[in-house]
Formats: C-alpha cells, structure tokens, sequence
C-alpha cells in the first residue's frame, strides 16, 4: 500500500489553506516545512500545539517535520547547535510525529569527519526525544551525490533516508545509478522531478527522475511525500536562495499543487495501483 503526503505550503502558506489543499487532494498526510509565514522551527511550543488541534480536527496528521536542520556550515559550534534543534524535536513530540527531514552540513565537502561526528550527536539528541532524523539529499550539502550519501547512512546508523530524484538529477547524478544504490535503503520518498539537461522542475513523471521505476520498485507500505516545486511559494526564500526554473506555467499556487498531485496519481495508476479511501493499492 502506498499513501500520499505532501509539503501543502507549497500550495498556501497559511494552515487553513494547507488543510483545504490536502482535503481536495484526498491526502491526509502533512510534511510541515511552514505555517502562516513562519519556517517550522520558528514555531513555538504553544503555537504548535494550536495547529495540531486544527489539523486533528481536519483529519490530517503530521507525518514528518520537514525542517531545515543541517542546512548550516560545517564550522557551526555544534553543542550550541544540538541544544538549538532541541526545540524542533520538542515540536515532532506535539504535532505527534517521530520523523524530522534533515540535511548535512554546507562547506563539509573536505571535513568528513566532522560531519558524521556532528550528524551523530544531532541523532543522539533526537533519539532521547524519541525522534529520527532522516537524511535528504541536497544540492550543496555534504551529502549531495551518491557517494557521500552512502557515507552518510553507512557511517550513521542512526539515520534514516529520504530519496529525492530531482535534487540527484540537479548535482549529475543519473536516476538509474541512484535508484539501483538507494531504493531499498530509503525509508520514504520525495516526489519531485526535473529536466536534467535544463533544471527545468515538472511534475512527476515529465522530467529524469524515472519516477515510475521509482514506483515500480516499491514493494513494502510506503509514502511518497510530494514537493514539487512547480511554482514559487511564500516560504521559498526561506529554504533555498536559488533560482527555479518551470517547464510548465500555472495561474496559482493551489494549480501547481493539484497538479503535481494528479501527476503522481497518474504515475501511479499507471503501475497498476488503484486509488481506495485514499490509499493506493494493486488493483
């Protein structure tokens, strides 16, 4: 069975316009990267605790915070920083999820050691409040290709992985080598795809990303969490400085991201797999 999830700022930056864009969608699952102008780890406890009341009330569940942590130099004082990130753990606890999506370090490409030394404290700390970090990769971070990626999770146990095509595609990484090394170690997806040859982003199934072998290949429970970055969103400049570039043009917000999820709808109906109160099954 697979299910679908999604980063819905991508759609609204407020929460009620996350929760509409889901509800319309038929996904009751929630990567929440950012809420009514603030990136998640910018949220207080007692805000957090309000917005799990409106998502339980909607019927849509957090599954994972898609924070930012990681996404900082390589020379940051790391005990200051694990007691920084502290309050991002203390946030999955509320919103009532045991995963945060998290990155490796800018500027570490000649300082292994330290980073597998910081992500290792970071998922000791997670683990005392019984969070798991799981590792994304990402242009300009330690772990960015597929050689680095595999240090990363060889060498962290306590990690777990995220796959996104599209962020392999954009450092030259081909699909099919990235699929064959890292599909049976990744613990959940992210559905994003490009054209390699001109960065353009697309939805799922229009670019390189091979994301129907990506959904071939699946053969336990599994969720894909849509960031199509099909359109740029509110909390864009917060995450990510450079420039996207589209394919495809769209009038809103709210169309870039129902299409991105008719797109992997597509793709997976297209595998054999039938749509059921939410749920994808094999038909």
């Amino acid at each position: 069975m697979i299910k679908l999830c999604a980063f819905a700022d991508e759609a609204d930056g407020s929460l009620q316009g996350q929760i509409e864009a889901l509800k319309r969608n038929g996904i009751e699952y929630l990567e929440l990267r950012s809420v009514n102008g603030k990136n998640v780890k910018d949220v207080t406890e007692a805000e957090a605790a309000e917005y799990a009341e409106l998502l339980k009330a909607n019927g849509i569940k957090v599954f994972s915070i898609g924070s930012p942590i990681g996404k900082v130099s390589i020379q940051v004082d790391i005990d200051a920083y694990v007691e920084e990130i502290t309050h991002v753990f203390k946030l999955a606890n509320i919103f009532g999820t045991d995963k945060i999506r998290m990155f490796s370090f800018f500027d570490g490409y000649n300082q292994r050691e330290k980073v597998l030394s910081n992500l290792t404290k970071m998922a000791e700390r997670a683990k005392e409040y019984g969070v798991t970090l799981y590792h994304e990769n990402e242009k300009d971070i330690y772990g960015d290709v597929a050689e680095r990626v595999k240090d990363v999770l060889d060498n962290v146990p306590a990690l777990k992985s995220i796959y996104d095509p599209a962020n392999y595609l954009q450092v030259g990484e081909k699909a099919d080598d990235t699929l064959n090394l890292f599909h049976g170690r990744t613990d959940y997806f992210h559905i994003k795809d490009v054209i390699m040859s001109t960065g353009e982003l697309v939805p799922a199934g229009y670019g390189d990303g091979k994301l129907d072998e990506l959904v071939k290949r699946i053969d336990k429970d599994m969720v894909l969490s849509i960031e199509p970055h099909l359109a740029v969103f509110a909390a864009y400049s917060q995450i990510d400085g450079t420039e996207m570039k589209h394919k495809f043009t769209f009038h809103s917000n709210d169309e870039a991201f129902d299409a991105a999820v008719a797109a992997i709808k597509n793709v997976l109906k297209n595998a054999g797999y039938q749509e059921i109160d939410g749920a994808f099954v094999k038909a």
